[in-house]
């Protein structure tokens, strides 16, 4: 008897191809004009763009907080964005999953040659990266990209992408030498956005903000440092010592609306005191195998 529609739905077995069919199998059902989802059903490639990133974010912040336990469900969320797209896709007449898949697994053949074309494998990572730079630029100049940054995709995180754009120059060697020259831009361009706030518009002060960001992204490639990354650990940083302060004051009674900066930033300041403290103690205990818990 063959197998229907509802069979597979409900299928939770744990093979691999099944659940993939399955996951298509219930994108379908949801998309369908009659019996859907109406929410699914208004669904545009615009409108799940903004989804698509988000988890990705999402992805990434689960690693950030080694949150094991939540990464499986955060990629499954992140593998329901190209079955959603490549079905609206279908609906369209312009391809589905399969060609999506095959497309990218092809990708994959071709740009590693060396593990399955039987080709000279590169001494180092380093090396390898160059070889698969050399084959992406091919790509582009094969699909009609010819401009040294052309597919730098805008809808990258701008700060993602000015990293991405630089690196594309340095290829060529539009690059400052070395950090140091860097740094003396960064110093430049914060004098002229202090010019800016002094005596220009709002236009022109964020024009020099922006100038000053792009270095600032230019200066984390220089040191090897992923800005989005550094970000996030700022963020998560500030999030635990403003938490701290609100600890702090709530066990005086106060709250933050309700106390004084001086009060709240001397709290930060014995927080950021700890911080430094602790990270002191890993990096003396660490060299003798001591490593100390975060």
């Amino acid at each position: 008897m063959p197998e229907s529609d509802d069979d597979l739905i409900h299928d939770r077995s744990p093979d691999a191809p099944r659940q993939i069919a399955r996951l298509l199998a219930i994108m379908a059902r949801l998309r369908d004009p009659q019996t859907g989802c109406p929410w699914d059903i208004e669904q545009t490639f615009a409108t799940i763009a903004p989804y698509t990133i988000e988890e990705a974010h999402e992805v990434a912040d689960a690693i950030e907080r080694e949150a094991w336990d939540e990464l499986e469900g955060e990629l499954g969320d992140l593998l329901l964005q190209p079955v959603f797209h490549a079905r609206m896709a279908e609906e369209a007449g312009l391809f589905d999953f399969a060609s999506v898949a095959r497309r990218v697994a092809d990708k994959m053949v071709a740009r590693h040659p060396y593990v399955f074309a039987g080709e000279k494998r590169a001494d180092s990572a380093a090396a390898q990266l160059t070889q698969w730079e050399a084959a992406k630029a091919t790509e582009r100049g094969a699909q009609g990209a010819a401009r040294t940054l052309d597919g730098v995709a805008a809808g990258l995180p701008a700060l993602l992408r000015a990293v991405k754009l630089q690196a594309r120059a340095a290829r060529v060697g539009f690059d400052w030498p070395e950090t140091g020259a860097v740094l003396e831009k960064l110093v430049e361009e914060a004098r002229e956005l202090v010019e800016a706030r002094d005596s220009l518009g709002p236009q022109e002060i964020e024009e020099e903000m922006g100038d000053l960001l792009f270095v600032m992204a230019n200066l984390a490639r220089h040191l090897s440092v992923d800005p989005e990354a550094a970000l996030r650990r700022a963020n998560a940083k500030f999030i635990r010592r403003f938490n701290r302060i609100e600890d702090d004051l709530h066990a005086m009674g106060k709250r933050p609306q309700d106390s004084t900066l001086a009060e709240m930033d001397a709290i930060w300041n014995r927080v950021r005191a700890e911080d430094r403290a602790r990270a002191a103690a890993r990096a003396t205990a660490a060299p003798m195998g001591k490593p100390l818990p975060e």
